[in-house]
């Protein structure tokens, strides 16, 4: 019989061992999404709208999925970008409660992810760490500095295609955007989230000639060092590859 931390886990965020949450009490919600900070450097996105994109059919997009860990150096351009972010995690509306009505499922439509890009190789792009503004659908700079790469492909445990993709996106929760909802089941929720983005991200990235691989794999506490999360409030949930077909 299977026995440890991850049973436990199961156990314990079970419906009957919930207390009342922070939202039946009574708590303000917390924002939708993490705000820029003061001077921080923000580069708009095309529209969503207006992306001239070939139609695909579903089937066959479907059909072709598959994991891809090698890449042409080929880039992806900054309308490609903007349709790949729209997919994952796009915010179609604000609602009144309030809370965003995205492209992806989320329980309670808490959408608890900031989403983090290395980028590698993006048309009018310089290479380095950015962070989506989802709600205005923009781009704040995180860390352009040489070596951010080799940094999170070691985090990555080696993993090169990290660096070789034209753009890895992290997904990081802000746990409270959940929590405050389901209180310890959402630690669930968030990781089924995760599985939401990553999978519109690989359909998305097909649908464009590209490819796309989910990892796993990777030293939590040292990502969150690198993408400078405290890995209690907000930490790395998931990672996912993307470029152009070798």
């Amino acid at each position: 019989m299977v026995r440890g931390i991850g049973r436990e886990f199961m156990e314990k965020t079970q419906y009957k061992y919930l207390e009342e949450s922070d939202q039946n009490k009574g708590f303000p919600q917390p924002p939708l999404e993490l705000r820029a900070e003061e001077g921080q450097r923000i580069i708009p996105l095309p529209d969503p709208r207006e992306l001239s994109l070939r139609g695909v059919d579903l089937r066959e997009v479907i059909e072709r999925r598959r994991s891809v860990r090698v890449y042409s150096e080929q880039p992806f351009s900054l309308e490609e970008l903007s349709w790949l972010l729209w997919a994952c995690q796009g915010v179609k509306e604000v609602v009144g409660r309030p809370v965003t009505l995205r492209t992806v499922p989320s329980a309670g439509a808490r959408h608890p992810f900031e989403t983090y890009l290395l980028v590698n190789r993006v048309e009018g792009l310089e290479p380095g760490l950015y962070r989506f503004l989802a709600i205005d659908h923009k781009l704040a700079v995180v860390n352009l500095k040489g070596g951010i790469g080799d940094r999170i492909v070691e985090v990555c445990l080696g993993q090169r295609f990290v660096e070789t993709c034209a753009v890895t996106f992290i997904f990081a929760a802000v746990t409270y955007r959940t929590y405050w909802r389901y209180g310890e089941r959402g630690y669930r929720y968030m990781h089924l989230d995760a599985g939401h983005a990553c999978q519109n991200l690989y359909l998305a990235a097909e649908a464009i000639g590209g490819g796309a691989c989910a990892i796993g794999a990777f030293v939590d506490e040292e990502l969150n060092k690198v993408l400078d999360l405290d890995g209690v409030e907000q930490f790395a949930i998931y990672i996912t590859t993307t470029g152009k077909k070798a």
